[in-house]
């Protein structure tokens, strides 16, 4: 089969959506299909054997970070003309997207969206509150001209239906169980992410550093205890607000790390952080856990398809800042937070990538069928 995937981000950029679209064109290429990426043009033009086909990026005033976005451009028009793909997937359609479904159609090509982003959650964290039901329709319209739509988890497949996007399903999520497992524990990376203080219990968090992840709420933690210190891993527009919010307290800020540095970082901690509530899945739980790390979660949809309470790590409230400690009491003992790092290396084993991109073709699969059968 011939598939165009059309992308709002794509490599070198470093996310969720990236890595999934990866894993997905590796097992992809290996299973013999051509694939064309058209997404932002960083200068990638090959991944894997698939073309990487750029299209002129430009900066967006939303992100003070130098990310940049593709918007309206022919050059889509010409890629797809002349690959000739049997199936056109849109993944996460905002900018870019929106030229693709357009010259999809254009074309009569059938068409397959995916949605990876809570875009109009965002709008609370940026004064936009009042645009979110205009988002809504945006990305409900956009959604909706496809023939089928895929979501990374139940909860937010659930939301989707009751916006009124048409024909979602689910795409099972995936990590690679090999690059993160604790196996890749490094005594150096330690003293790295805990300034030196190996002896308190170390809390990662992995992420963008943007609003919406809600990092803040850790914090509490660091002021009551000495006990804990706080690695942040990551990069992104609000870095320079939160080193001036968590000044004073043991945390540490390295920026991106990727690679053996990120595998070793993962395996090094005590306890994964993840405050967001506003994630469609979040990819670094599993990371985390395939590193055998409890997790320490705002309760949301996602987070409590993925977390067994109890078990493979604990839930807090974010509505109630005392739930933080309560939670947080729980992997307060070594022997523990042991137990529910095995437990949850263990848990996570059975979800590799392979799964997870055959099922994205039993869907290529069903996109075509269902264009074949439209009257």
């Amino acid at each position: 089969m011939r598939i165009a995937m059309i992308t709002e981000t794509f490599l070198p950029s470093t996310d969720g959506v990236v890595t999934r679209l990866c894993a997905s064109i590796r097992w992809l290429r290996r299973q013999g299909h051509e694939v064309m990426v058209i997404a932002p043009d960083h200068g990638i033009k090959e991944f894997e054997g698939a073309i990487v086909a750029g299209i002129p990026a430009y900066n967006f005033f939303l992100y003070k970070e130098d990310r940049k976005f593709s918007f309206y451009s022919k050059k889509v028009k010409k890629y797809l003309k002349t690959f000739n793909p049997d199936l056109v997937h849109v993944v996460n359609p905002s900018f870019l997207g929106v030229t693709g479904i357009y010259y999809t159609k254009r074309l009569k090509l059938p068409l397959m969206a995916s949605y990876h982003t809570h875009v109009p959650k965002y709008a609370d964290y940026y004064n936009f509150s009042y645009m979110k039901p205009a988002m809504w329709t945006y990305f409900k319209t956009l959604h909706n001209r496809a023939l089928l739509n895929l979501c990374t988890s139940q909860t937010v497949l659930e939301e989707l239906q009751e916006k009124g996007f048409h024909n979602v399903h689910l795409w099972k999520r995936g990590v690679d169980t090999k690059r993160f497992h604790p196996d890749f524990y490094h005594e150096d990376m330690r003293k790295r992410l805990s300034g030196g203080k190996t002896d308190k219990t170390l809390l990662l968090f992995v992420g963008r550093l943007a609003a919406e992840k809600e990092i803040e709420r850790v914090k509490p933690l660091l002021q009551q205890s000495d006990n804990f210190c706080l690695a942040i891993v990551g990069d992104g527009p609000n870095r320079e607000t939160l080193e001036k919010e968590f000044a004073g307290t043991n945390t540490v800020f390295t920026g991106f790390l990727h690679g053996d540095e990120l595998a070793e970082a993962y395996a090094s901690a005590d306890v994964f952080a993840f405050p967001s509530t506003t994630e469609t899945l979040g990819l670094v739980l599993m990371e985390a856990m395939a590193a055998g790390l409890p997790v320490l979660a705002a309760k949301s949809g996602p987070t409590g398809e993925q977390i067994e309470a109890g078990r493979t790590g604990v839930l807090f409230d974010p509505a109630d800042p005392e739930d933080l400690f309560r939670a947080a009491g729980q992997l307060k003992e070594s022997e523990k937070r042991t137990k529910m790092g095995q437990l949850a290396h263990e848990d996570i084993q059975s979800v590799g990538w392979d799964e997870s991109a055959a099922q994205l073709m039993d869907y290529y699969e069903e996109t075509l069928r269902l264009h074949k059968d439209r009257p």
